[in-house]
């Protein structure tokens, strides 16, 4: 007889021996804080090795890495450190590690490895990931990348690259599902499971014409509990919305979410099915876009901590030098006004509250008219009602502050300049609100991204109308003399 506590104990020993053992609290103890994120010590050891030139204990420090972790080391070492990283662990920068680069940091490291290996990695890749991987590389690179992929993938990525950048044919994939309209549910399913190329997820199945043009699609769910003897045509739906090779991204993935797609044919010119977007596509488009207008409303080029130090200084100085040209505008009207100013100095104590309150106010609806602008919600039908009604929000708000402001101002100053700011304040905040769409909306009206320089000329517009505003009552409510 086997005595039960005996075998309790074994088993807690054994769950004990098992526990010692797993490895992955052994490496999240060794190489992850609590955080999940790499230990400094870690990375200080990977640094040791790759100075020692000992590229076996460079590969043994980072073998035990998930690939996203591999990225994240990557991105944390030097220019130079990262392509001796690189050949040091070559077999180990698989497709995912590639994919969780930061663009910057991805396009160096492709440009550290052999066209070889890049090839092998391309090949690896769907079309529209070989292509973002390769099309930032210098023509040269991408040639001789190109040349050691295989035929058929040669030929997709060069078509793909032929297109603008952040188009849908740039980004389209072209492993499409599409079978011709003459099918019986039953020849589909016949089809997919002995001819269908099933190693690429797809959502639904596009019908197509003999021109191959769609007609209709069906869903995955339809042809598994539709009967094998019903025709295609007779289940399909018809309604479809479809994507011209030439649509900007940013039109896209409004249309993904104005009409609740999961996955939608993309046609050339002549309306032929060449590929399709899925909706896994448009979910890192929206970020993309999302990021960018909101990097570029701070004149912050791309705002990324890898950008090369020319293009972070390209794209950030020019905005700083127009953004300069517009306070001396400000500057100018300040010193218009400079004689009153020496005769009352709460005029320079209270003028840049003015100035500061009436451009937050500014990006506030500018932030908001963009954002209306980026999503269609802001409209050459709607821009009238849409401008009224932010400029009685500015009103509103612009009463408010006016309030509170006057009323400290009285209290330290004077009722007069009390008065005063509260006007100043009230005009100041309408003009934020006006401004903050007009501006956008002319900037969208001449063809250009609205969240470019918008908030450039917005903040010259309500620092300018604040002190002019607020110094010209002074003047004229006779508080001072010119």
């Amino acid at each position: 007889m086997v005595d039960p506590s005996a075998l309790e104990d074994e088993t807690i020993v054994g769950d004990a021996a098992e526990e010692e053992v797993r490895p992955d609290d052994r490496i999240d103890d060794e190489r992850h804080d609590e955080e999940n994120r790499l230990k400094p010590e870690y990375i200080r050891g990977v640094r040791e090795s790759l100075e020692e030139g000992d590229k076996g204990a460079v590969y043994d420090l980072v073998e035990p890495l998930h690939p996203a972790d591999i990225a994240d080391l990557i991105e944390l070492l030097d220019s130079d450190e990262r392509a001796e990283l690189a050949e040091a662990i070559t077999d180990l920068m698989s497709v995912e590690v590639v994919a969780e680069l930061n663009d910057h940091v991805r396009e160096m490291m492709m440009e550290a490895l052999p066209p070889d290996a890049v090839a092998t990695i391309a090949e690896q890749l769907e079309t529209d990931d070989a292509v973002q991987l390769l099309e930032d590389l210098d023509e040269d690179d991408q040639r001789a990348i190109i040349a050691e992929l295989e035929p058929e993938t040669a030929e997709a990525v060069n078509s793909a690259l032929a297109y603008p950048e952040e188009t849908a044919g740039r980004l389209m994939n072209r492993h499409v599902m599409a079978v011709p309209e003459h099918l019986t549910v039953g020849d589909l399913i016949d089809y997919l499971r002995e001819n269908g190329d099933l190693e690429h997820d797809f959502f639904e199945v596009f019908v197509i014409d003999a021109a191959h043009h769609p007609v209709g699609t069906c869903a995955l769910n339809w042809i598994l509990t539709t009967p094998r003897w019903v025709k295609l045509t007779d289940i399909m739906k018809r309604d479809q919305q479809l994507i011209p090779v030439t649509m900007d991204q940013e039109e896209v993935a409004l249309m993904f979410q104005k009409y609740a797609l999961i996955s939608a044919a993309v046609v050339d010119d002549s309306g032929r099915l060449v590929g399709q977007m899925t909706v896994d596509d448009i979910v890192h488009i929206i970020s993309e876009e999302a990021g960018e207008d909101a990097l570029l409303l701070s004149g912050a080029g791309d705002g990324d901590i890898n950008e090369p130090i020319r293009e972070a200084f390209s794209s950030r100085v020019r905005w700083l030098i127009a953004n300069l040209g517009t306070a001396v505008v400000a500057s100018a009207i300040i010193a218009f006004f400079g004689a009153a100013i020496e005769q009352l100095v709460a005029l320079a104590v209270l003028m840049p509250i003015v100035a500061s309150i009436g451009g937050n106010a500014g990006t506030q609806t500018m932030a908001v008219a963009v954002r209306a602008i980026a999503t269609n919600q802001l409209t050459r039908a709607n821009t009238r009602r849409i401008l009224w009604k932010e400029l009685r929000v500015a009103l509103l708000n612009g009463g408010t502050v006016a309030v509170l402001i006057g009323i400290a101002a009285s209290l330290l100053f004077s009722p007069m300049m009390g008065a005063v700011i509260a006007v100043a304040m009230i005009i100041n905040i309408a003009v934020a609100g006006l401004a903050g769409v007009l501006v956008p909306v002319v900037f969208e009206r001449l063809d250009q991204d609205p969240a470019v320089a918008s908030s450039v000329f917005v903040t010259m517009i309500t620092d300018s109308m604040g002190f002019f505003a607020f110094l010209g009552l002074a003047v004229v409510s006779g508080l001072v003399t010119m």
